[in-house]
């Protein structure tokens, strides 16, 4: 049984026909062509496909893609979009920090991070570390990501 839908990612729409059993992320990668959704765990354990959906960050591998039917979609694409000058200061963040080695979990991070941050903009080392928690990273040991986070928010705190 399929039935049509329609999400907006990053922005547009994407109409497709769906079998009801279509994980959002599936929907995000085969589907909308953006692969920008890591995905890895398949549990809803390591954040790698982290999105936001209406603003929150959720793991897309534990929604179906129906459940985003007409709804509004986020997903690391958006934060520096083809055109854009320059990285998101989020994504410069990482990279100036070396918060990022094999990078296979950083598009779930800049998504948590970027939700974060609009919600928490002072954040305390502690609250990062929180917030931070719901995502696993192999190689880095955190540091450096945390310190990402600090220099993001300070970034982002200038007017």
């Amino acid at each position: 049984m399929t039935r049509r839908i329609v999400v907006e990612i990053n922005g547009r729409p994407h109409e497709a026909e769906v079998e009801g059993r279509l994980l959002l992320s599936d929907f995000i990668r085969h589907t909308a062509g953006l692969h920008g959704t890591h995905v890895g765990c398949e549990q809803g354990v390591c954040g790698a496909c982290t999105v936001q959906l209406e603003g929150a960050p959720v793991r897309s591998c534990l929604l179906l893609a129906v459940q985003a039917d007409g709804r509004s979609l986020r997903t690391v694409e958006s934060l520096a979009p083809a055109g854009a000058e320059g990285l998101h200061p989020i994504q410069a963040a990482f990279q100036e920090t070396h918060a990022l080695q094999c990078g296979f979990c950083t598009p779930g991070f800049l998504m948590t991070v970027d939700a974060f941050l609009r919600e928490q903009p002072e954040p305390s080392t502690a609250e990062i570390r929180e917030a931070l928690a719901g995502n696993l990273c192999r190689c880095t040991g955190y540091k450096a990501i945390i310190e990402a986070v600090e220099l993001a928010a300070e970034r982002l705190r200038r007017p």
